[in-house]
């Protein structure tokens, strides 16, 4: 019997369940899809949990119906301007044994690394081993069966506000999903969409969503650096609405539809139907216009992207360049604005080695629920989360039993 996995990207904008089917024939065979608008988040993080439980609810359903599967379970994304990440070292005497460094002495030394200091308030959500050092030797990626008696560790550790993990699990398990792992939706968008080379030489992957933009800096094959700002696509949606006097759902169709970042390249001649505030039926509006709100925005977006890279140290190591992902990304004239505005090779990111019900989440909007199948793929090899205990899903999970009745 095939082995299932399930993913939620929970989104400022949408909220999107993939059902998926390991295969040894074709590996992920994708047999559910389940997209719905959100309701009740904003910037990532839940502010109506009955607005929220309900749309991760539908967004469940609707995967149900298409892939005959019941969710029981599922990996979660998580993202939002609370997420706070540090590079730290875990250091560890070996002990002495035929048969070299084991397992568990890189788990002492991942434990070691994620022993920081952290506010009661926040949660350790991941520590990512960079590098290890054997006895001073440098750039060891596994250390297992490898002899010394000094094992060190550099790892990038990524926390969260304690708040809004607990708010979303809340929501998952009352629309009746177990919460398996929460993962920052930038790691999930990079095993979906970055390649080896790419990751390897040095790599940004930027994740423009809706209330969000994600940033994961990749170099040496692993992730150095992640940031999350609290801007996304409806920043670009709310000034369109301004700027041509629309109602912001339709700003958002109209952005979606005849959108475009690069004012220069649209026609003056070109225009498009919406019916503004006051109006009695649709006006041809101006394309050139839009595109002009939309370029001023996206380059103040792209504009912090680059200051949050140039203050990670890591803006000189990255010869791969940009690899965009985010319904933002889809706009035409993203590539060449983001490239003029960071100065490095950009490509926009579509999920890459999916087979089944692909037509729906091929597009970079969908980076973050493709790789959530993956990370559930391989979530049997990834060390155990640090600190000896239990894992972060079990303690949420203990922790909703207690709070909820029955």
């Amino acid at each position: 019997m095939e082995q299932t996995v399930v993913g939620i990207d929970v989104g400022s904008s949408k909220i999107c369940t993939l059902v998926g089917e390991i295969r040894e024939d074709v590996g992920l065979r994708i047999i559910g899809v389940g997209i719905v608008p959100s309701r009740g988040l904003r910037k990532g993080s839940v502010v109506n949990l009955t607005e929220a439980t309900a749309a991760i609810a539908a967004s469940v359903q609707e995967a149900e119906r298409s892939s005959g599967y019941r969710i029981e379970r599922a990996y979660v994304s998580l993202s939002g301007p609370h997420i706070a990440s540090l590079n730290s070292r875990g250091v560890i005497a070996v002990p002495r044994r035929e048969e070299g460094i084991a397992v568990e002495d890189v788990d002492r030394a991942l434990d070691a690394a994620g022993a920081v200091a952290i506010p009661y308030n926040r949660e350790l959500l991941h520590v990512i081993p960079r590098h290890y050092i054997v006895d001073g030797q440098e750039g060891v990626r596994d250390p297992v069966g490898m002899h010394g008696f000094r094992l060190e560790v550099e790892a990038h550790v990524i926390t969260a506000s304690s708040m809004a993990i607990q708010n979303l699990v809340k929501c998952v398990a009352a629309a009746g999903v177990e919460v398996d792992e929460m993962v920052l939706g930038p790691l999930a968008a990079g095993d979906a969409v970055l390649t080896e080379n790419e990751r390897e030489v040095g790599v940004v992957l930027v994740d423009i969503g809706g209330g969000t933009t994600d940033i994961a800096i990749f170099i040496d094959g692993t992730v150095w650096h992640t940031a999350s700002l609290g801007i996304g696509g409806e920043y670009i949606t709310n000034d369109i609405a301004i700027g041509l006097r629309l109602p912001t759902e339709v700003a958002e169709q109209v952005k979606v539809r005849y959108g475009h970042a690069r004012p220069a390249q649209v026609g003056q001649d070109e225009r498009f139907p919406a019916e503004p505030f006051g109006e009695s039926g649709p006006q041809m509006l101006p394309r050139w216009k839009m595109a002009e709100i939309i370029e001023a925005r996206a380059a103040e977006i792209l504009e912090m992207v680059q200051t949050d890279i140039k203050r990670s140290g890591y803006d000189g190591l990255l010869p791969a360049g940009v690899v965009l992902c985010g319904g933002v990304a889809q706009l035409p004239g993203m590539p060449e604005l983001a490239r003029e505005v960071l100065g490095l090779p950009v490509r926009v990111g579509r999920p890459q080695g999916l087979v089944g019900l692909v037509d729906r989440i091929s597009g970079p909007a969908f980076a973050v629920a493709a790789g959530l199948m993956g990370w559930g793929m391989t979530a049997d090899v990834r060390r155990p989360l640090p600190r000896g205990g239990p894992s972060l899903g079990k303690r949420l999970r203990e922790w909703l039993r207690a709070l909820l009745p029955g």
